[in-house]
């Protein structure tokens, strides 16, 4: 007993020291609006480290573990001014700190990290960017990250194949242009190369930042059209959950003869998902499940996923973040219609058709500031993809991907930051439709900028690139990228940029062996890789802090462009390097707001001229003409608003599909005019944890394609419920 109470006494000792040596403050506050209402989501950040929260759904935040000292608080939100606040904790916690964000036409002291792969202000960069909101997401109901890029001046969706100023038209699934990833980590499969939209639940999204242009300097291959990097919500310090439930019905179509059924078409959604830290542990988990009954026959579609998020501080200086994200799906297949007679119906032979598949993909980031100047950060990631087609094909395909980068980036003074890194990727698929084939990559990068006394920013950088598929050659590229930005004046901001991109082709596009539906797709073993080199000049007119105005035109040359093409000898597709191809054009856009900003609209356009330098025609499903424009009033607890998106007719598709009578009337299509409404209520500011949206979308009952033979949703309308508790 002697020996025990000698022990507990030093144990005492021991735990009483490192309370006192562990003896910590905290700073809460809460983040409010012009008008006085709470900002749900809005970021607040240590400056210099990595400890941070998300404020709740009063707009409250606690941050805790905090020695004595000064600190600088920085407060950030999409469409809001950022906000530095000081503090001094000496001897007690802060408490009661109340902090205003005012909100803007131009988030030109918005923070962008995808451009530069760091923290920039927007209005900084040499480039044109644009970002999505938590707060459109959830106002418009968008089920899918594809549905919101399609609402972005200068960004097309054909099917669920995103294009940036005409990067891609269309190719079945096989490769993208445009390197899409979440928290900076690649979501592209590791078989075809395409993006699953559903992957990531929409309701974990704190912003999307998209970069038009050329970044191979940085990104490498994929991103030879640009760069849509999705960012997830930082974990509340206060425990949160969040349930959201819709509810959507089909009209019917816009004539009779279309009818194939007479019972409601439906689709519906619930998501479910708890937040909160333990210490110096944050958890963030959710489940998700869609049901789609559909407006077209044989297009069911059925899905089950799930989310994680785990972020662990072990100092101020270093944290790390584990997430995955998964899904089971099952959904019928429906390729394209039987005829223009019967444009909601399948081919009688493909009735039944289904495809189940399963996706999974993890990723970690350590980050550690070594120092206010130096910051290292380690992204390795595994990416899953199962997938089989139940038809005539009995397709199937099991891929594994396997990512790894090393970033560092190095800040001299204010001036100077240099940004270096090297990735490595390794893909393995076992497949009846490509072979079981490899593919490796390799790719090194560097990139600096400069401020200068007067306000001009030089960016500068270079990658390189190692890519090899089983049966290739190994080919590399150099890709330099220079860019500008000048501020003229405090309302008016010069950019520039000039760059080259260089993309390899997939397994997909080199190695796809398969017919399905009629139509035939054959390897090409003589598939290259594709390169363009990529100029933009742009300016940017703050007249006051209700309007502002930006402007771009941009150019990119492209050689060896990948494309599917008809071989006529056999009627097979096949993708083919183009010789060279060329895409200019012009982008617009105005913001502005009325009344203390309670009123904004927005107005977007886009001329592309797509062309086929050796054909002298337009490139497949480009559309020269586009306006994206919305409106959106808030009075109060209620919102209402419009969407307007208008492509026009495309000038040039796969016309030997429909030669050769394997999409018949395939070359039936039309300008595109969707008109969207929305209206709802957000009672978070009255204390009630609920706010609900009605959506109307295509009101107008107009019936269009995106890709020939296949009719884009028809007027339907849904209701979304978020609690918030």
């Amino acid at each position: 007993m002697k020996k025990f109470g000698i022990i507990s006494f030093f144990i005492l000792i021991v735990f009483l020291s490192q309370s006192v040596k562990a003896q910590t403050y905290s700073i809460s506050g809460t983040v409010l609006d012009s008008r006085n209402k709470p900002l749900i989501g809005a970021n607040v950040i240590i400056t210099n480290t990595l400890t941070g929260t998300a404020t709740d759904q009063r707009g409250n935040f606690l941050i805790s573990g905090l020695r004595g000292g000064k600190y600088s608080l920085k407060i950030s939100m999409v469409g809001y001014e950022t906000n530095i606040s000081e503090q001094n904790i000496d001897s007690y916690s802060i408490s009661g700190i109340v902090i205003k964000l005012n909100s803007v036409t131009y988030q030109a002291g918005q923070v962008i990290v995808s451009a530069g792969k760091y923290e920039q202000n927007l209005i900084d960069l040499p480039v044109s960017a644009s970002l999505i909101s938590a707060d459109q997401i959830s106002k418009k109901n968008y089920k899918t990250l594809d549905e919101a890029i399609r609402d972005v001046p200068g960004v097309s969706v054909t099917l669920d194949q995103v294009s940036i100023r005409g990067s891609s038209g269309y190719s079945r699934g096989a490769g993208s242009r445009v390197f899409v990833a979440f928290d900076g980590i690649p979501i592209y499969t590791g078989d075809t190369g395409e993006i699953i939209w559903e992957l990531i639940p929409v309701n974990e999204i704190d912003r999307i930042e998209i970069i038009k242009g050329a970044t191979s300097s940085l990104y490498g291959s994929t991103a030879i059209g640009g760069v849509i990097n999705i960012l997830s919500k930082k974990i509340s310090s206060t425990p949160l959950t969040f349930v959201k439930s819709y509810i959507g019905v089909y009209d019917n179509p816009a004539h009779d003869q279309w009818r194939w059924n007479n019972k409601i078409r439906s689709y519906n959604g619930l998501t479910v998902s708890h937040t909160q830290k333990i210490g110096k542990l944050g958890i963030s988990a959710s489940v998700y499940r869609t049901e789609n009954y559909s407006y077209r026959q044989n297009d069911y579609d059925k899905l089950l996923g799930g989310y994680f998020k785990l972020s662990y501080n072990f100092t101020e200086k270093s944290a790390l973040d584990i997430w995955g994200t998964g899904y089971a799906r099952q959904r019928e297949s429906f390729l394209y219609w039987q005829d223009f007679q019967n444009i909601l119906v399948p081919p009688s032979g493909d009735i039944g058709d289904s495809q189940p598949s399963n996706r999974h993909i993890v990723g970690l980031t350590y980050i550690h500031v070594i120092s206010d100047q130096f910051v290292l950060s380690i992204k390795p990631s595994v990416y899953r993809t199962f997938w089989r087609d139940d038809s005539e094909s009995s397709n199937n395909s099991t891929s594994y991907l396997y990512r790894a980068e090393l970033q560092g980036i190095y800040k001299f003074d204010q001036k100077l930051t240099f940004i270096n890194g090297l990735e490595t990727q390794f893909g393995s698929i076992k497949s009846n439709i490509f072979g079981n084939r490899n593919s490796e990559s390799f790719g090194l990068f560097s990139q600096f900028e400069y401020n200068f006394k007067i306000p001009f920013k030089v960016t500068a950088g270079a990658r390189y690139s190692y890519s090899k598929l089983d049966g290739f050659s190994a080919e590399s590229s150099l890709s330099p990228k220079l860019g500008i930005n000048y501020k003229i004046s405090p309302i008016v901001v010069l950019r520039g940029s000039v760059g080259t991109g260089f993309r390899a082709p997939t397994l997909a596009e080199a190695y796809t062996s398969t017919t399905t539906s009629g139509l035939s797709i054959k390897p090409n073993p003589n598939i290259k890789s594709e390169n363009n080199i990529s100029f933009e000049t742009g300016i940017n007119y703050q007249l006051n802090e209700n309007y502002n105005l930006d402007l771009a035109i941009y150019h990119n040359e492209y050689y060896n462009f990948i494309e599917p093409v008809l071989d006529p000898l056999d009627t097979k597709i096949t993708f083919e390097n183009i010789t060279r191809a060329r895409i200019q054009g012009i982008e617009l856009n105005l913001k502005s707001s009325y009344f203390d900003n309670t009123l904004n609209i927005n107005l977007g356009y886009n001329y592309l001229y797509p062309r086929d330098i050796e054909l002298n025609k337009d490139l497949n499903y480009r559309s020269r003409h586009q306006v994206i424009a919305s409106a959106e009033w808030n009075v109060d607890i209620f919102t209402i608003g419009a969407g307007f998106r208008y492509l026009s007719r495309i000038k040039e598709i796969n016309n030997e599909l429909v030669d050769f009578g394997l999409i018949p009337n395939g070359d039936k299509r039309v300008d595109i005019k969707v008109l969207d409404l929305r209206f709802g209520a957000n009672l978070f500011t009255r204390g009630f944890p609920l706010r609900i949206y009605l959506n109307a979308y295509n009101i107008l009952n107009y019936t269009y394609v995106e890709m020939i033979g296949n009719v884009a949703p028809i007027r339907n309308f849904s209701v979304n419920a978020e609690w918030l508790f």
